[in-house]
């Protein structure tokens, strides 16, 4: 099994100047390696843009590339050979991107042909595949980078690893902080016992984060939007200052560190909400969000992305898989928002500023997340709703026209059937006033 250890660094200056040469080294051999496909593309010859192919043009031409102007010797003995080499990789993995979505052999959007990496714009950034890097024996806090030495770490990295066999460490520049990812292999660890929690359902949301079935709401920490009027601000700065000065690469620090703060504040949040909920409940459920259809909405669609669905779905996936807990993953179309959790009569309209559910065949009134809360819980634990156990999502129609889901049974296989959301404790939920 492979894992990713990601660690901050602390270099000295001068390691600091190395980190940069290496880095630069990377985005030189990089764009010298572009030059040379494109060269060959030119000329109609047909280059070989495989990493070992252009391993061995490198070998060939890096005496007469990387040559200083004034003394005329080579300078790429400077740096370690495997930060040319980690620049030659990222290439090959672009020509081969493009290529297969030429071919329609890839998924996703369509990727064009790379272009060069600017010093300004691309993140600095190699990597170790081979020779004697990683951990230090008898010194848990700091790591070992060939030709820029030992480079203290802020957490104890040995601790994180834990025994396991390091394959290759990236080493990049993002928010004015340097960083370590190490990708280490394990053992494949034997399932544990699900927790005891029992079962709970997961409605997203963007105003609070999730609402929970048993009533719990977590909330959402707007990591952008709280940092948003000091991103602009920090950006209206970076575009008055000329380009190419040092007062621009300050400004240009100050933009990164801000965007670097989002990122962690969200990541913070997302971590420890989808750590909490793998070790604490056996079975989760959850819809399958389609985001991408989502964020056309422009009026939400920041905050939408703000959010992370997406990353708390991939978060909770592995999170779940390494607890021993069951993960239900509920289909899109399934009307969890619609539907009374208490009697299952499905509205035909819902609007968005409707924030509290009432229903006018059993009067039941409750929070509009919390109501769709419970509907997945019990869509995720019966085998006639559509979720992740291949279920079909079966409809009936009632006399006066309304849609009504089927009864469904409990994870545990009670007797007797059930209505939507019975015995959740959704009547000490009910709202007397608005």
């Amino acid at each position: 099994m492979l894992e990713a250890v990601k660690v901050a660094l602390d270099p000295t200056p001068r390691q600091e100047r190395l980190l940069e040469s290496h880095a630069g080294a990377a985005r030189f051999a990089y764009n010298a390696g572009l030059a040379h496909v494109k060269d060959m593309l030119e000329r109609g010859d047909k280059p070989e843009w495989s990493y070992y192919g252009l391993r061995r043009w490198w070998n060939q031409a890096k005496n007469t590339l990387a040559v200083d102007e004034t003394t005329g010797e080579p300078w790429w003995p400077r740096n370690s050979k495997e930060s040319y080499n980690s620049g030659l990789e990222s290439l090959a993995d672009a020509l081969k991107n493009f290529s297969k979505s030429r071919k329609g052999r890839r998924k996703g959007r369509r990727m064009g042909f790379p272009r060069f990496k600017s010093k300004d714009k691309a993140v600095p950034g190699f990597a170790y595949t081979t020779g004697s890097f990683g951990l230090i024996d008898c010194d848990p806090h700091a790591l070992r980078l060939p030709r820029i030495g030992r480079v203290h770490c802020m957490e104890n990295v040995s601790r994180r690893v834990d025994g396991a066999k390091v394959l290759r460490m990236s080493v990049s520049k993002r928010g004015g902080r340097w960083q370590a990812s190490l990708t280490v292999e394990r053992a494949d660890l034997p399932i544990p016992s699900p927790p005891k929690g029992g079962s709970v359902g997961i409605d997203l949301g963007v105003k609070e984060l999730a609402a929970l079935s048993d009533g719990t709401v977590i909330h959402n920490p707007h990591a952008l939007k709280s940092n948003l009027r000091r991103l602009k601000k920090a950006q209206r700065n970076l575009s008055r200052k000329r380009k190419g000065s040092n007062r621009r690469r300050k400004a240009r620090a100050q933009v990164a560190r801000l965007y670097a703060r989002v990122a962690n504040l969200r990541s913070d949040a997302l971590n420890k909400t989808t750590a909490m909920l793998a070790h604490t409940y056996a079975d989760i459920s959850i819809e399958d969000l389609n985001v991408a259809g989502m964020v056309g909405n422009h009026g939400l669609a920041r905050s939408i992305q703000d959010a992370a669905f997406a990353e708390f779905r991939r978060l909770l996936t592995y999170k779940t898989a390494r607890a021993g807990a069951r993960l239900h993953v509920i289909d899109r179309w399934y009307p969890s928002s619609k539907t009374c959790s208490n009697c299952g009569t499905v509205k035909a309209k819902l609007p968005l500023s409707e924030r509290v559910y009432h229903c006018e065949e059993c009067g039941l009134v409750i929070d509009r997340d919390v109501n769709a809360a419970i509907n997945i819980q019990v869509a995720g634990s019966a085998p006639e709703t559509s979720n992740a156990r291949g279920g079909s999502g079966r409809q009936t129609r009632l006399e006066c026209g309304t849609m009504r889901h089927p009864a469904k049974r409990e994870p545990s296989g009670g007797e007797g059937r059930v209505r939507l959301g019975a015995g959740l404790g959704n009547e000490a939920m009910q709202m007397t006033s608005l």
